[in-house]
C-alpha cells in the first residue's frame, strides 16, 4: 500500500489522479482459479519487460506489482496482443499484493481504466468506495503531457488519441472513447490554511534578479546615494500581443479559472470593475507619428471576440513575465489597460528607481499620474519621490520623430546599460504558437493555460540564467575594452577643451533633462525639393541678369545633371533585361550631354575604339554616363561651359552621394520628370 503524496499547485510531481474519488493506495491481487494443468512452456511474451517467455500462471504471477504491462500471447500462428485483465489478473486496493479478498466489490461494469504513458489500460479492480470511479490518469502521463505542451504545443486531444493509437494502430479492434473523462482530470495543490490562503502571485514564478528588498539586495540600499542606488532599480517593458485573441465563447460562470490572480494575470473582476468604471473616457492622439497602438485603440474590430489581445508587463532585463502582470484586452491597445497592468506588477515591489520602456512611452507617460489618481489606492505609488525614466524600446525608436528618439533612447541615458527594452517581443514567438487553441477556449480555460505556459518560460529563463548572465559578462568585458580604445583614439583628435566642454554638457543634461540637449542635431538635412529650388532660384537671377549659359532652349545646365543622377541612380537599382538601343531615356539624356560637354561623344568614342564596349550591344547599366564629377580636372577646357558650374552645382553633387544610397535600399524606382523630359525633347 502506498499513498498518493500531496503536490504544489500547478507542479509536475504527481502519481496517480483519479475521477471523482480519492483513492490513497493500490494492492493487486491475482484472481483465485481451479488449478489447471499448464505446462511453462513458451506462451506469453512479457513486452516492456525482457523478451523471455511465461506460461499462464508465471505471467500472472510476475505482474501482481505491475498490472499496466503490454501482453502479446502467442496463437499457434503469431503473437496476438492480450491484456492482463483477460488473463484474470485482478487489482484488489486494501490488499497485500497476492492476497485474496473475501468480500471484493468490482467496478462499475467491470470497466475500469488507466491512462499511462504507454498506453490506455483496462484493468479489473475492486474496491470499496462511496464514489464509483471508472478512469485514472497516472502522474506519470500527466507530467509527460506537461512538459510536452511546453515544448511542442501538443493539444489534449492529439495527445490522447495518439495514446489511444499505441493500443490498436491498425483499427482492428475497438477502442472506448475516455478522452472526456480525461479532460476531466486536474493538478492537484495543497496549502495547509486552505486554498483561500493564497495570495496575489504567489504561485508565480517570479525573476530572480530582479531587486527584491530582503532577499537579493542589502539593508540599508534606500539610503545609497543615486550613483550606487541605481544598481537596485527596477526595470520593466510593456507590450501587446494581438494574436492571443478569444472568441466570444462561454463565460466566467460557466468556464471559471483555477485561480483568482495568483499567478500572472491579474484578478478578473477587480480589472473588469475597473474597466466598467472608466468606460467612455477618449484615448488622446498621438503628437508623434501615427502610432496604430494609440490611434486605433478605439476603432479596432472586435466583432466575434471577447478579447482581442493581452497586455503583459516583463522584466525588461531578463525577459521574465512578472506577477500579476498579464491582463485581457478588450478593444485594442487603450491607456486604462495598461496602466492597470504596470501598477500592478509594481505592488510586488519596493524600489524608488524604475525604467519603464514602452514602444508609445512618449505618448503614454504623459497622464500617467493623473490616471494614477483614479485608480485603486493600493496601485498609488510615491512617484515624486523616485526616479521613474521612460524608455522607447530600441527596435521601435527609429519609428518616432526625432525628438522622441532623442528624449526616450536608451543610449543617451546613463545607469541603464545595454538594455534594450525588447522582452516581450523575446516571448511572443513562444506564447504565440499556442494562439489558436486558446482562441477556442473558454476565458477561465485560457487563462490557466497562459498562466501555464508563462510560468514554463520564466522557469526556462531561470535555469538558463547563470550560462546567460556570464555570457553577457564576457561580452560586456571585451566590448568595454574595445569601445575605451576607440574612444581614446577619438578623444586624441579633438582638442581636450572641447572634449571637456562636451563632456559637461553632457553630465548637465543627464542631471536635468531640462538643459539644453546635446544629443540634438543642429544641421538641416537637405532635400531633392531644397536643392532643385535653390538650383532654380538661381538660375532665374542669371537671367534676370542677363547671363544665360544654356546650350538647350529646355534643358539648363543643372537639370542635365539632375537627369543624369537619376539615371545614375536606376543604373545602381534596376536590373535591365534590354540593350542600350532599346533604353530611350539614356540615349535622350547623352544627346543633350553632348551639347553642354563635347568631350563626352570623344571618350565614348576612345572605349569604344579599344574594345573596351560595343555600343550596339551595350547594356544600360554598364553605360558611363560621364558625369561631371568623374571627369578629370585636367579636361575642364574642353567643357568650359558645365565647368563654370560645377562651383554652383556642389551642393547637388553632395546630395547625390546619399540619394544613391537611399535608392540603393528601396529598390526599383521610376524615370522622374527631368529623364522623361529628355526623351520628349529628343523625340520632337
Amino acid at each position: 500500500m502506498f499513498p498518493l503524496p500531496l503536490s504544489p499547485f500547478l507542479t509536475p510531481q504527481m502519481l496517480v489522479l483519479m475521477q471523482a474519488c480519492g483513492m490513497v493506495g493500490i494492492e493487486l491481487s491475482m484472481k483465485q482459479e481451479e488449478p489447471q494443468e499448464i505446462d511453462c512452456q513458451p506462451s506469453f511474451d512479457k513486452r516492456k519487460c525482457t523478451a523471455a517467455m511465461f506460461c499462464h500462471k508465471c505471467i500472472l504471477h510476475s505482474h501482481t506489482r505491475d498490472p499496466l504491462h503490454r501482453i502479446d500471447m502467442w496463437n499457434n500462428s503469431f503473437f496476438q496482443p492480450t491484456t492482463l485483465k483477460k488473463l484474470g489478473l485482478h487489482v484488489q486496493l486494501g490488499h497485500v499484493p497476492g492476497d485474496r479478498c473475501y468480500n471484493p466489490h468490482p467496478s462499475s461494469s467491470d470497466d475500469f481504466v488507466i491512462i499511462d504513458v504507454h498506453s490506455i489500460h483496462e484493468i479489473a479492480l475492486n474496491f470499496s468506495t462511496t464514489s464509483d470511479p471508472c478512469t485514472v490518469v497516472t502522474f506519470a502521463l500527466m507530467e509527460h503531457l506537461h512538459l510536452l505542451s511546453f515544448k511542442s504545443k501538443v493539444l489534449a486531444y492529439e495527445f490522447y488519441h495518439s495514446l489511444a493509437r499505441q493500443n490498436n494502430n491498425a483499427g482492428l479492434s475497438v477502442i472506448k472513447d475516455h478522452y472526456s473523462a480525461f479532460m476531466h482530470m486536474v493538478w492537484r495543490g495543497n496549502d495547509p490554511n486552505g486554498v483561500h490562503a493564497i495570495t496575489a502571485g504567489e504561485l508565480a514564478v517570479q525573476c530572480p534578479a530582479c531587486p527584491h528588498p530582503g532577499k537579493n539586495i542589502p539593508q540599508g540600499w534606500e539610503d545609497e546615494p543615486p550613483w550606487v542606488r541605481w544598481k537596485y532599480a527596477l526595470f520593466i517593458a510593456i507590450d501587446a500581443n494581438f494574436r492571443l485573441k478569444r472568441k466570444a465563447v462561454s463565460s466566467d460562470n460557466v468556464d471559471p479559472s483555477l485561480n483568482s490572480g495568483w499567478a500572472y494575470f491579474i484578478e478578473e473582476a477587480a480589472y473588469k470593475a475597473y474597466l466598467a468604471h472608466q468606460v467612455g473616457i477618449k484615448q488622446d492622439r498621438s503628437t508623434c507619428v501615427s502610432h496604430n497602438a494609440i490611434n486605433l485603440a478605439d476603432t479596432k474590430s472586435s466583432y466575434g471576440l471577447a478579447t482581442t489581445g493581452v497586455g503583459t508587463v516583463d522584466c525588461a532585463r531578463h525577459d521574465m513575465k512578472l506577477t500579476n502582470g498579464v491582463g485581457d484586452l478588450q478593444k485594442g491597445e487603450k491607456y486604462i489597460n495598461m496602466d492597470y497592468l504596470v501598477f500592478s506588477a509594481l505592488l510586488a515591489f519596493t524600489v524608488t528607481m524604475i525604467n519603464i520602456s514602452y514602444n508609445i512611452a512618449c505618448q503614454w507617460h504623459k497622464k500617467l499620474w493623473a490616471h494614477m489618481e483614479g485608480m485603486p489606492s493600493r496601485f498609488h505609488i510615491p512617484h515624486n519621490s523616485m526616479t521613474i525614466q521612460f524608455f522607447v524600446l530600441k527596435f521601435h525608436l527609429k519609428a518616432h520623430i526625432d525628438e522622441c528618439q532623442r528624449n526616450f533612447s536608451f543610449n543617451w541615458s546613463k545607469h541603464v546599460g545595454r538594455t534594450d527594452g525588447e522582452a516581450p517581443e523575446c516571448g511572443w514567438l513562444n506564447i504565440n504558437q499556442v494562439a489558436t487553441s486558446t482562441k477556442e477556449m473558454g476565458p477561465g480555460s485560457r487563462r490557466d493555460t497562459l498562466d501555464d505556459h508563462f510560468g514554463d518560460w520564466n522557469w526556462k529563463k531561470i535555469t538558463a540564467l547563470g550560462c546567460t548572465l556570464l555570457r553577457k559578462i564576457h561580452n560586456a568585458i571585451k566590448w568595454k575594452k574595445e569601445h575605451e580604445e576607440g574612444l581614446a583614439e577619438l578623444e586624441r583628435t579633438i582638442q581636450p577643451t572641447l572634449v571637456l566642454q562636451w563632456r559637461k554638457e553632457v553630465e548637465a543634461w543627464e542631471e536635468d533633462n531640462s538643459q539644453p540637449n546635446p544629443f540634438e542635431s543642429h544641421y538641416a538635412p537637405i532635400t531633392q525639393a531644397a536643392v532643385h529650388l535653390q538650383l532654380a532660384e538661381l538660375e532665374a537671377h542669371e537671367l534676370q541678369a542677363g547671363i544665360n549659359v544654356s546650350l538647350h532652349t529646355d534643358i539648363s545646365p543643372s537639370r542635365l545633371i539632375t537627369a543624369g543622377i537619376d539615371l545614375q541612380d536606376q543604373q545602381q537599382a534596376e536590373d535591365y533585361h534590354a540593350d542600350l538601343h532599346h533604353h530611350p531615356s539614356i540615349r535622350a539624356w547623352a544627346h543633350v550631354q553632348e551639347l553642354y560637354m563635347p568631350i563626352v561623344s570623344q571618350l565614348h568614342h576612345r572605349s569604344s575604339e579599344a574594345g573596351m564596349t560595343n555600343m550596339a550591344q551595350l547594356k544600360p547599366e554598364a553605360f558611363n554616363l560621364w558625369l561631371p564629377s568623374e571627369l578629370q580636372p585636367g579636361w575642364t577646357h574642353m567643357w568650359t561651359i558645365v565647368a563654370q558650374k560645377m562651383s554652383e552645382f556642389r551642393i547637388l553633387f553632395e546630395w547625390s552621394g546619399a540619394k544613391r544610397v537611399h535608392v540603393q535600399t528601396t529598390g526599383r524606382r521610376k524615370l522622374n520628370s527631368s529623364s522623361r523630359r529628355c526623351e520628349e525633347l529628343s523625340r520632337s
